[in-house]
């Protein structure tokens, strides 16, 4: 009997750690939750780690999800085990080619982080809807709960496959399960060999396609024979529930564990029993055990194995007193009833004393399940008519099918200790987090879990960091409510969010804040102090903001606060806590180099030594908590919907108060009420330094920085602090460069990019600037202005109102600039098709719309598909509107056909004759309105002018933009991308290029670099980056650039003015530093990275205008010098790079060696184009 081996690690990586042991070759593609376990197996492979068959697993990167399923079949078909690993909406592009695997009898497996489809709005939260879409492919499906069991399952999937000689998928809830972290019993690579079936996968290979055995596979079939030939291969689904038995018991008998087909947990009389499956199985448990203790019958039937369904394992197990049975599913059938449930159903026809059966839907995009839910559940069995086709855990309203549930039912173990931590996205204190439950879970003999809740925002939004561990096992799969330890990481939330009444009487409390305790007293809520001192809760202070700047790592304080709580927990003796977390900093942040790593040790040290306990005065108890009353001027939606969900309310809101928004639609401009004051620092401006070049607001990711111009009347009624000084070059007005400090994210780019020889702007405390809030506020009460200036300027453009504001981008954001900017130049006449990816998730995270309208009312008309089919989707809306503005134009033109009206004619002819042109459109189109509005007309004529008028929204002629990443310009929408470009439609595109997979924490695209070290890549990249721009140039009708914000802005907008005024389409590449490339000074210098990205070569500017053809002209402009900075400087300050060197040395010094001479061919290239006569 081998050693038992356990390690805290999370779902992910269980099942990836065991599907390494069968796969030869792996094909993958990224998509959220998925992501990790292809970047272990890529990892594990780099360093040499071998698989059963004594190899490294053959790892490869595909441009799609389709891509990587026709490759796992083509690489099965060709004799080799096989994985991926999957969820979603790539997980439905793989579907055609599941079909055809399955039917061909292959032993293909995949591991799915089972996660919501995109359906009226995209979610990456886990449910069930992407598997179930599968469930008649032919693939077999097993389920696992819990981390245990996607270690154990991952291998009788593996193992079941090969012998059964059928496709298996092996899935587990998205998030939930993907990314918890439990101390599990490590499977043994030589336990997994002594189990598989070696015969079998000889037989597998040995049946495989090969010249020297030649056979034809693909073939196609008349409706003679089909029906027969598909029926055929009954025999092998048949003997699958045998042998997922066969190795379940195989693995029983090793780890002394009872996995069944199908296993029963409660009273072997039960009345009432539900069924499901996934990681609400342990909840439904605890929930049996309470009930039974007081004397009900009730029992919970777990499913695993979910295809084939075997009826008679279902039956076998069901307890045979059964009267009720709950089929809950984590999915919905609108129309129709749920998967799971009809199997149920149909197991049961023709089963005497068949029991009653009802269904219901729970826990849909990972929302939260508690023991109260599932006892409500137990509670409609019970009732005298159970409803049936039931939902638990919201308020149905609407259709009222939801059951009631009693919140004060909780099922609490006092053995385990709970703590939350509350964090921003970025800050490290998921990190620290995992690191923590994994020092605990390894060193201890605790039991141990940690689950981790994202936002949508990327960096800069609310995490939460779920902790449990105990000397008992944890089922738990809900979130923290009630805990012994809470902690508070951002100051800003304790004043916005109910953080505190999580917290058990007599529990742990601790906010990272720069407030002395005469401040804190005075700022925190009536609300937090009462519930401090009616509940005895222990109040601990750090300010980890100050530490941490003083240590040189900046915002990071995610070290720090990890010391300080292993200091008041107390699980662990102090001095062994420190040993064990400078062990994991330094596993942590060695690729980072060693002064990171002693930085960090430094932050270990002064964590534990800072702390400060607040006494909590008696007289809090008596305090009065007032709430505070909703403004009833903002809008329905802001005050109904968009408050409650910032406020962190979003599950108490019912079905009805979605009726109007069932679309997906969202009203714009609902940024601005947020207010998340998130920065530690923002920027002062200091006028008399001031060169009004408006820099600053240029580069701004979040247009919290603006300049506005007053006139006499405003200037007198400013508030008294609001600074101005006299406009240069515009006498009438005044100038001011107003900061937003409660949207700003405190970046800094603004004050790396002013040029003025003293800085105009200075950082300073938030808390310092707070009174600017109220200039801020003024500033958005001016009138508006016609710009005074060519609004195709740096300074101009500025002066244009930004239509997109305080986005959920991150802290330094290099792409929601580009987007900004498009919005001040085009944003009231603009369609913005946005490819799914960081853009899209800063853009459009529910319920706050970034996009705004001007004072018009016009604004950007936003929407997003999908990933990988955007530009078809531009060209879709592209096609409509052409439509649309012709028939206008049929109508128009019978108008003025029927009057003599000199100036409406000349109005119609003006606006007819410069139809495709942009530039004055809106001045045009309201010509010929006014026009229209004045005539009196009678008969066909007025049915003609009526028409135009109820669609004079068509008038103005619109601009097409298609926007989004390079992993969806270059890999999985390029395909698409492409065939549209080719047809010449007036559309543009602007790709922001990070050169890697952003959305999806840093994958290899075919925009990465040699040499770069990303994500399935973890041994730098070994292929060069593709050319997107040479690439549309061949078609030499598209206007093609390569830009760089930060390197040169008049080149930017240059391009961007020609690119839109040209009647075909247009392609702007635009880099896009990002805080996955670990820069080496910050994302503070994110601007100032582009800058020297050109000037060392690394990237390139130029323009390629087919207009110039016509005039005989080369087409090809190269707007870079020659370089003047270091190659290899520039990309030593990133750490993507850096890395190689750390782990890689000779071989890294290779690879960036041709990573330079890429770009020195590239720049050499691009000369020679700009050259050609």
């Amino acid at each position: 009997m081998r050693e038992k081996v356990y390690k805290s690690m999370d779902g992910n990586e269980a099942a990836a750690y065991v599907s390494y042991a069968f796969t030869e070759v792996a094909t993958i593609y990224p998509i959220t939750p998925s992501s990790p376990m292809a970047a272990l197996v890529d990892s594990w492979s780099a360093d040499g780690k071998k698989n059963l068959f004594d190899q490294e697993v053959r790892l490869v990167e595909m441009q799609a999800e389709a891509g990587a399923a026709a490759a796992l079949h083509g690489s099965l078909e060709a004799g080799a085990l096989t994985t991926t690993y999957t969820a979603s909406q790539g997980l439905a592009l793989m579907i055609p080619s599941m079909f055809r695997t399955a039917g061909s009898l292959y032993p293909g497996v995949m591991h799915v982080a089972a996660r919501t489809l995109g359906t009226h709005v995209l979610s990456i939260y886990g449910d069930h809807s992407d598997v179930m879409a599968c469930r008649q492919t032919g693939w077999a499906m097993l389920a696992s709960a819990n981390v245990q069991d996607c270690m154990n399952l991952a291998a009788v999937a593996h193992l079941c496959a090969i012998e059964a000689s059928v496709p298996f998928m092996h899935f587990f809830d998205g998030f939930r399960t993907s990314h918890e972290i439990q101390k599990v019993e490590v499977m043994d690579y030589e336990d997994l060999r002594d189990m598989l079936n070696w015969d079998a996968v000889e037989h597998f290979k040995q049946n495989a396609m090969n010249p020297e055995r030649p056979k034809q596979r693909g073939i196609v079939q008349n409706p003679d024979t089909y029906f027969q030939s598909r029926e055929a291969v009954n025999v092998f689904y048949d003997r699958i529930p045998e042998i997922v038995e066969k190795y379940m018991n195989k693995v029983n008998e090793l780890k002394g564990t009872n996995y069944k087909l199908f296993n029963y947990y409660g009273a072997d009389d039960a009345e009432y029993v539900i069924v499901g499956m996934g990681s609400v199985s342990g909840l439904v448990q605890d929930t049996v055990d309470k009930l039974n203790a007081a004397g009900e019958k009730t029992g919970y039937l777990q499913v695993h194995l979910y295809r084939p369904f075997s009826k008679k394992h279902f039956l076998d197990e069901l307890p045979k007193t059964v009267k009720r049975i709950a089929v809950i599913d984590r999915t919905k059938e609108p129309g129709g009833r749920e998967p799971l449930y009809l199997d149920v159903s149909g197991a049961l026809n023709g089963v005497k004393d068949r029991p009653e059966i009802v269904g219901g839907r729970y826990g849909l995009s990972s929302k939260d399940v508690d023991h109260a839910q599932i006892k409500a559940v137990f509670d409609n069995l019970k009732q005298a008519e159970s409803k049936d086709d039931f939902t638990v855990g919201i308020v149905d309203d609407v259709t009222y099918r939801s059951l009631p549930v009693d919140h004060s039912f909780q099922i609490e173990n006092p053995k385990i200790i709970q703590c939350k931590f509350w964090g921003l996205g970025g800050d490290g204190t998921v990190g620290a987090n995992k690191n923590s439950i994994k020092i605990i879970g390894d060193n201890t003999d605790m039991y141990v879990q940690a689950y981790f809740e994202y936002d949508a925002k990327k960096t800069g939004g609310i995490t939460k960091s779920n902790l449990r561990f105990g000397h008992e096992p944890i089922r738990n799969s809900n979130a923290v409510t009630h805990g012994d330890f809470i902690a508070c990481h951002n100051q800003s939330y304790i004043t916005r969010y109910d953080i505190v009444n999580e917290i058990r009487p007599g529990g742990v409390f601790l906010l990272n804040t720069t407030w002395d305790d005469a401040t804190l007293a005075e700022r925190l809520p009536n609300k937090v102090k009462k519930y401090l001192a009616e509940n005895d809760i222990k109040f601990y202070t750090i300010d980890a903001v100050h530490l941490a700047e003083e240590i040189g790592l900046g915002r990071r304080t995610n070290t720090i606060l990890q010391s300080a709580f292993f200091k008041l927990a107390e699980i662990i003796p102090m001095d062994e806590a420190e040993r064990l977390m400078k062990e994991f900093a330094k596993k942590s942040y060695a690729h980072k180099g060693e002064k990171i790593v002693n930085m960090n040790y430094k932050a270990i040290e002064v964590g534990y030594q800072n702390l400060h306990q607040f006494d909590v005065p008696a007289e809090w108890k008596d305090l009065t908590v007032v709430e505070p009353d909703v403004d009833q001027t903002l809008s329905e939606y802001v005050r109904n919907m968009m408050l409650p969900i910032t406020e962190l309310h979003g599950d108490d809101l019912p079905v009805s108060a979605f009726k109007g928004y069932e679309s997906g639609y969202i009203p714009l401009g609902t940024s601005k009420y947020e207010k998340r004051g998130i920065a530690v620092h923002v920027p002062r401006w200091q006028p008399d330094n001031c060169i009004q070049c408006n820099q600053c607001s240029f580069v701004c990711p979040h247009a919290v920085i603006r300049p506005f111009l007053l006139n006499e009347e405003e200037v007198k009624n400013k508030p008294e602090a609001f600074r101005t000084v006299p406009a240069k070059g515009i006498k009438e007005y005044e100038f001011a460069i107003q900061v937003d400090p409660l949207d700003c994210t405190g970046c800094g780019n603004c004050i790396q990019t002013c040029p003025a020889k003293e800085k105009a702007l200075v950082f300073e405390d938030l808390e310092t600037q707070l009174p600017e809030q109220k200039n801020w506020d003024y500033a958005m009460t001016l009138s508006h202005k016609e710009n005074p200036m060519n609004k195709f300027t740096i300074k101009g453009s500025q002066f244009e109102q930004p239509l997109l504001e305080f986005s959920g981008a991150c802290a330094g954001c290099s792409e929601s600039p580009y987007a900004k900017l498009l919005t001040q130049l085009f944003g009231d006449r603009m369609y913005i098709a946005n490819a799914t990816g960081c853009s899209q998730a800063w853009g459009c995270a529910f319920p706050i719309a970034p996009y705004t309208t001007n004072y018009q009312g016009f604004g950007p008309a936003w929407s997003n598909l999908l990933f990988e089919n955007n530009a078809e989707f531009c060209l879709g809306m592209y096609l409509a509107n052409g439509q649309q503005r012709e028939k206008v134009t049929m109508e128009l033109e019978k108008v003025s056909n029927a009057i003599d009206d000199a100036d409406a004619k000349k109005a119609f002819k003006e606006w007819l004759d410069n139809f495709n042109e942009g530039e004055g459109t809106r001045e045009r189109s309201d010509a010929v309105i006014a026009a229209l509005e004045r005539l009196d007309l009678d008969g066909e004529a007025l049915e003609a002018k009526n028409y135009v008028l109820d669609h004079k929204a068509q008038l103005t002629k619109k601009s097409f933009w298609m926007y989004g990443g390079d992993g969806w310009a270059y890999d999985i929408g390029y395909g698409g991308l492409d065939h549209v470009l080719a047809t010449g439609a007036d559309v543009n595109v602007l790709v922001v290029d990070n050169e890697l997979y952003a959305n999806t924490g840093g994958q290899s695209s075919k925009a990465t670099p040699k040499g770069s070290v990303v994500q399935f890549a973890a041994a730098g990249k070994k292929t060069a980056k593709k050319d997107l721009g040479l690439l549309a140039m061949s078609y030499r009708d598209i206007y093609v650039a390569k830009v760089a914000l930060g390197a040169n802005m008049n080149h930017l907008i240059k391009v961007i003015k020609e690119a839109e005024a040209y009647d075909g389409p247009s392609l702007i590449v635009a880099y896009s530093p990002c805080i996955n490339h670990g820069l080496n000074k910050g994302m503070m210098y994110a601007t100032q990275q582009q800058k020297e990205a050109v000037e060392s070569n690394y990237w390139q500017l130029y323009h390629y205008n087919p207009e110039l053809i016509k005039e005989g002209k080369n087409p090809f402009i190269l707007d870079s010098k020659e370089p003047t900075k270091s190659y290899r400087e520039f990309i030593m300050s990133e750490n993507r790079y850096a890395s190689l060197l750390r782990r890689s040395p000779e071989e890294g010094e290779e690879l960036l060696d041709a990573s330079e001479e890429d770009a020195r061919q590239t720049y050499e290239r691009y000369k020679a184009l700009a050259e050609d006569k």
